[in-house]
């Protein structure tokens, strides 16, 4: 059977105006991140960026590329879209200053049926903003229309960001017993663990509009916090001098995260007393019934970041990070041994 008029590709699904018309609303949002090393503008076939304009001489370059896990499904089942592209920057440059690198540029990926321009320019303009928060230039990503692989009004996201840093002054370096272990407090859950939180609002009988048992507002409003960014923070810190390593506290929690920045034969000695479980960790383990072990394994239980200092600079980088607008705990230190043991219980 032959048709008598044509198909078009948007009776196949994709709506090719719909795709241009978000280039044109996210034009401004992208050309707020504008950073020096920025060499060309969005919409070109790739991004260019002059590492020698944004003033390195002899770099090294560091790539991340992250999503934020079922965070997302609440996201687009509640409607409040604005935070998740905040977290998809988070945790990739995050994960960059981990190795002593300046992020420089991102790129995001948003994948889904059928586009929703409004949406997935909210997506995109918190991607802007995370951006901006980590001093890095948005210089493209896809938009992509596939019908078929996702149902009505569901999307996913993918994110990949690039840093730099001179040559020999990468991190980790060599952490050493008695060292110290500073811990930078969480803005919440972050983006790692939602598939346990989602099962344990479930368990408890809750809708993401429900009102939440820990905070104001609804359940699913306080989940959708973003992830912080430690970006400007930390790479302050580690230009003060004294820094051995960075943590990222993720998937794995402090148990497993912590000891990827330390060398063999030595462990980690932290104190659970040090600081305050936040209202949210305590309702999971409350109403999940998950033991300590596993929420310190699955959840970053209020500490964000974790910063390997040598012990004659803890105090002095204690102060600046608090100058900078963190809240910082003295956890513990480096001591013989392998991986991370606790003394006290989280209160």
């Amino acid at each position: 059977m032959t048709l008598r008029n044509g198909l078009t590709y948007r009776d196949a699904g994709v709506d090719i105006d719909a795709g241009d018309a978000l280039v044109k609303r996210i034009g401004p949002a992208a050309a707020s991140t504008r950073r020096p090393g920025v060499a060309d503008a969005l919409g070109g076939f790739g991004g260019l960026f002059d590492l020698k304009a944004a003033g390195f001489q002899d770099p090294v370059l560091v790539a991340a590329t992250d999503g934020v896990g079922t965070k997302l499904r609440i996201a687009i089942d509640t409607g409040h879209l604005d935070g998740v592209g905040v977290d998809l920057v988070a945790m990739c440059v995050n994960d960059l200053i981990c190795q002593g690198a300046e992020p420089l540029f991102f790129l995001d990926y948003f994948a889904t049926g059928k586009l929703s321009v409004d949406e997935a320019a909210r997506v995109v303009e918190g991607i802007a903003a995370g951006c901006r928060t980590a001093g890095c230039a948005l210089i493209g990503g896809e938009t992509a229309e596939m019908p078929g692989m996702y149902a009505a009004g569901d999307f996913d996201l993918a994110g990949f960001a690039v840093g730099a840093a001179e040559r020999g002054q990468t991190l980790p370096a060599q952490a050493q017993p008695g060292d110290v272990v500073l811990g930078l407090a969480s803005d919440g859950v972050h983006s790692n663990g939602f598939s346990l939180v989602r099962r344990v609002a479930d368990h408890a009988g809750l809708t993401w509009e429900s009102g939440s048992p820990f905070s104001e507002g609804t359940l699913g409003e306080a989940l959708l916090t973003p992830t912080r960014i430690y970006v400007r923070p930390a790479l302050a810190a580690f230009r003060a001098g004294g820094v051995r390593g960075f943590a990222h506290i993720t998937g794995g929690g402090l148990t497993e995260n912590l000891p990827r920045v330390l060398p063999e034969g030595l462990g980690a000695r932290l104190d659970l007393a040090a600081w305050t479980l936040p209202p949210v960790f305590a309702w999971l383990r409350d109403a999940g019934g998950l033991e300590e072990a596993e929420l310190l394994r699955v959840f970053n239980c209020g500490i964000g970041l974790c910063i390997v200092v040598a012990p004659d600079r803890a105090e002095a980088l204690s102060a600046l990070l608090t100058e900078e607008g963190e809240t910082v705990f003295r956890l513990g230190e480096i001591a013989e041994g392998e991986g991370v043991s606790y003394t006290g219980t989280l209160a």
